[in-house]
Formats: C-alpha cells, sequence, structure tokens
C-alpha cells in the first residue's frame, strides 16, 4: 500500500494516475474541497482518501505502508499566515518521517527550488548541514520547505532513527495537466495559453534587474511526466536515498517559454512585457537551474523533456482538447 499526501493536487495526481496504471494500492491524503479538484482523480481514483485532519488517526492504526510519498503542501509562494505554513509544510512533514522511521517505511518528500533563494550560494542539492546552513529562501514557503530539510539533515547527522529509503525533491518549475485549481500558482505555460487562445499576445513581466534584459529571465522548466519517472525510479530503487534536484538541467528563457506556447498553438511568436508587481520584486527567482548530478550518480539515466516538446505535448494533447485532465 503506497500513502500519496497532496495526491489530489497537481503533481500528486500526476503520480496517482502513474500508480494506478502499476495496479498499485493507493490511499490518498487531501482535501477535495468544492472547486471541482475531484477532477484530477477521476479517472484513477485511490482506494481510499483520507481528510488531512484525520492524518493521526490514520497512522495511529498502523496502516500496512510500503511506502509515502510526501508532496502535500502550503505551495503559494506569497503565503503570509507562517503558523499555517509550518505546521502544514514542517509539522507534518517531521511526523511523517518520525512514522516512517519507527516503522522502517520508505519516505519520498517534496522540497522545493525555493529553498535557493536567489541562486547565489549555487543549486548544488547537497544535504550536508555546512552548505545547507548557508542557503537563504526569498519568501515563507521556500523557508518552510528549508527549514525541513535543515531538520533531516540535524536527524542524520546525529545518528537519529530515519526511514530505510527517504529522499528529498527540490523541484525546479514543474508543468503539465492537472494544475487548474492552482489559481495564482499555476504554471506560465498555462497562463500563456490561456492569453494566446483569448487571442491576445503572450505577455512576460519586464526584468526587475538593471543588467537583465526583459524576458531572459531563466528558470529550469521540467515537464510533469520527467518528475514523475523519477519518483517512480525512486521507488524502484530503495538504495537511492538523499537530496535531488529535480529539473532539466538547463535554465531556459521565460521568452522561449512564450515563443513555445504560440508555436504550439499556432500563433505568431510576439511577446507583451508588463510591470513586475510590487509583491514580486525583490522575491523573484530571475535565474534558476537544476544541478542534476547528484540524480544521476545516484543511478538515474533517462533523458528529460526538451521545453519545446514539453509545451507542445500540454497545449495539443490537453490544453487545446475538450477534457485537459490527464
Amino acid at each position: 500500500m503506497i500513502l500519496v499526501t497532496g495526491g489530489a493536487g497537481f503533481i500528486g495526481s500526476n503520480l496517482q494516475a502513474a500508480l494506478a496504471t502499476r495496479g498499485e494500492e493507493t490511499v490518498v491524503l487531501d482535501r477535495l474541497g468544492s472547486a471541482g479538484k475531484w477532477r484530477n482523480l477521476a479517472r484513477h481514483p485511490p482506494s481510499r482518501i483520507v481528510h488531512p485532519d484525520r492524518v493521526d488517526d490514520f497512522l495511529a492504526a498502523d496502516p500496512p505502508l510500503d511506502i509515502v510519498f510526501h508532496l502535500g503542501a502550503v505551495s503559494t509562494t506569497t503565503a503570509l499566515d507562517g503558523d499555517l505554513v509550518w505546521t502544514s509544510n514542517v509539522g507534518l512533514s517531521q511526523r511523517l518521517w518520525s512514522w516512517c522511521a519507527a516503522r522502517r517505511v520508505r519516505l519520498i518528500y517534496a522540497s522545493s527550488a525555493a529553498t535557493y533563494g536567489d541562486g547565489t550560494a549555487g543549486f548544488r542539492d547537497d544535504a550536508s548541514l555546512a552548505y545547507l546552513q548557508g542557503l537563504r529562501p526569498l519568501n515563507l514557503y521556500g523557508w518552510s520547505k528549508h527549514a525541513f530539510d535543515l531538520w533531516v539533515a540535524r536527524r542524520l547527522a546525529a545518528g537519529d532513527p530515519h526511514p530505510p529509503q527517504w529522499a528529498g525533491l527540490k523541484f525546479f518549475n514543474v508543468y503539465g495537466p492537472n494544475e487548474y485549481h492552482k489559481g495564482p500558482m499555476i504554471s506560465v505555460v498555462k497562463v500563456k495559453h490561456d492569453e494566446v487562445a483569448a487571442g491576445a499576445r503572450p505577455r512576460l513581466f519586464r526584468s526587475d534587474q538593471a543588467d537583465l534584459p526583459d524576458g531572459e529571465q531563466k528558470r529550469d522548466f521540467i515537464w510533469v511526466g520527467d518528475v514523475v519517472a523519477i519518483m517512480l525510479w525512486l521507488m524502484d530503487t530503495p538504495a537511492a536515498s538523499g537530496l535531488f534536484n529535480v529539473g532539466t538541467g538547463r535554465a531556459r528563457s521565460y521568452r522561449d517559454l512564450a515563443q513555445a506556447v504560440c508555436r504550439a498553438a499556432g500563433a505568431a511568436a510576439e511577446v507583451e512585457f508588463i510591470d513586475m508587481p510590487a509583491p514580486l520584486r525583490g522575491q523573484y527567482q530571475s535565474f534558476t537551474e537544476a544541478r542534476v548530478e547528484a540524480l544521476r550518480e545516484a543511478g538515474y539515466a533517462d533523458a528529460f523533456t526538451p521545453l519545446e516538446e514539453g509545451v507542445r505535448r500540454y497545449v495539443q494533447d490537453y490544453l487545446a482538447g475538450p477534457d485537459p485532465y490527464l
């Protein structure tokens, strides 16, 4: 039996679909709410859905879990409620780690590229305390993910009990189907597609750095199918533990992305620039690029989907059709 926290969310429901295709028995820990989030699971429902408020009761019953994929979190980078973010992103993660360690259950958990802050300390997925203590996340969300990475590093350094396999995944900019409930945190690919589909030119933020041209802010964009492939590989490779970047290893500009969306939608590749919103200034990562040596050294060998192909697949196979869900 496999537990997927956040299993009705974006990455979680893509993982749930893959596990269901494999014939795995899964339990999803998530809130479905009333905004249609259930549609993310419509084609691949789990055997059980547990509300997050009931997680302690669920764990107290000692379910026969083989592995936990902990993907649930408050993931809004503009979140301001520190108590809620700590409880959801750190407290629950600590309880799951301790539960898995005590019962010898494997744990794969979501960290984030937001832990790297402005990138001045690099994007090295180094799990050592010395390196982690030098990172400075720019927002509450990134800080909460970083706080748990640090907590794990301290447990390991102290020789405390830990799950038989553990992996923290620093997700970079993931895009693909089933993200439609995410509101302002939806991927740039989906936002640009909607603008193009409405007959407008895709809009990008002007640079907030004097030495960086508009549209040349760069991120490591990764197709959600590649993210799921990495998680399945980890499940099939129990000897692989550590902190791993989950990106392609190649930064691409927002201009590249917007033009790829235009081409996939059959529109002219013309871009419009707008001012960056005030809340994002000073908190905006203008460059991210995953270093993927740790993942490769652990044995993951699959190629990553090129940005143009991933965007084409997302636009033409999902967004342009009558049913955009996986």
